[in-house]
């Protein structure tokens, strides 16, 4: 039998805390529970680019950047590209079932919460965000709010 569904924050909170190296990699291990529970929403076009939300249970966890010239996902902070949202959610979700945990963590203070990254190939594509605590993921609230305002 499998083990449950990482939980999902609902509501933000703020503890000050001692930040130790074992909470980062309790972070990284919920995480890598996550992860085969990720899956493709539909693309969102904007402007000049292409995002694709990855959704965990009825939230979504962070966005990745589709490049339609390489039909691959862009590293976290590259370049726009010209829009073109055809292929990319199926070839997101062949990414995710190719993606990896790293082995470390961030933690951004305002929001409280451990920063880690999933990697495909040698690109960062996900940022998600782990409760400080490491037992809870949290969401993007705004990005779920998108693909809910647009039926995505």
């Amino acid at each position: 039998m499998s083990a449950p569904f990482p939980p999902v924050r609902r509501a933000p909170h703020r503890v000050d805390r001692i930040l130790k190296p074992e909470d980062a990699e309790k972070a990284i291990e919920l995480v890598k529970q996550a992860l085969p529970f990720f899956r493709a929403g539909e693309p969102i076009v904007h402007p000049d680019h292409v995002d694709v939300p990855v959704l965990y249970l009825d939230f979504a966890i962070d966005r990745v950047h589709y490049d339609p010239r390489t039909g691959n996902p862009s590293p976290k902070g590259a370049p726009h590209t010209e829009p073109s949202p055809e292929g990319a959610r199926e070839r997101i979700e062949e990414v995710l079932k190719e993606a990896r945990v790293l082995d470390g963590a961030e933690f951004r203070e305002p929001d409280d919460c451990w920063i880690v990254p999933v990697a495909w190939k040698s690109f960062i594509i996900l940022h998600v965000r782990v409760s400080a605590d490491a037992k809870e993921l949290i969401p993007d609230y705004h990005l779920t709010e998108e693909v809910r305002r647009h039926g995505l």
